[in-house]
């Protein structure tokens, strides 16, 4: 198997999206949550941010959202941010989590289980 065909694969990724207020961000994290797609949603901001938009650059404050998830959980995350996302093309990016302490990965594991019989 030549490099450019190898495909890496983890159990855990970092989901990140940004939106215009606390309470959206919020309210992605209590969803999220309940449906035990995450077991944490870390909100940061106020922060600034600055890009291109419809050919000028433009400046928002905006709150991030890291939801931390398992891998083969990506998809039902990234179907249900774009239906709750205020934004008309949201950032939804997912990093691999290469390595982490394995009891706080133990608990992602087990906070993301979604069964009757919790």
């Amino acid at each position: 198997m030549r490099a450019s065909e190898k495909t890496f694969r983890t159990e855990f990724v970092q989901v990140s999206t940004t939106v215009d207020t606390k309470k959206a961000a919020t309210s992605i994290a209590m969803k999220l949550l309940k449906g035990r797609l995450t077991s944490c949603v870390q909100i940061v901001g106020p922060i600034s941010s600055r890009y291109w938009w419809k050919g000028t650059i433009q400046h928002a404050r905006e709150w991030s959202c890291l939801i931390k998830a398992r891998a083969q959980d990506y998809r039902m995350i990234e179907l249900a941010l774009k239906k709750m996302h205020p934004y008309e093309t949201p950032e939804i990016i997912a990093l691999p989590i290469l390595f982490g302490d394995s009891n706080y990965l133990n608990w992602i594991r087990r906070e993301t289980v979604r069964s009757t019989s919790r």
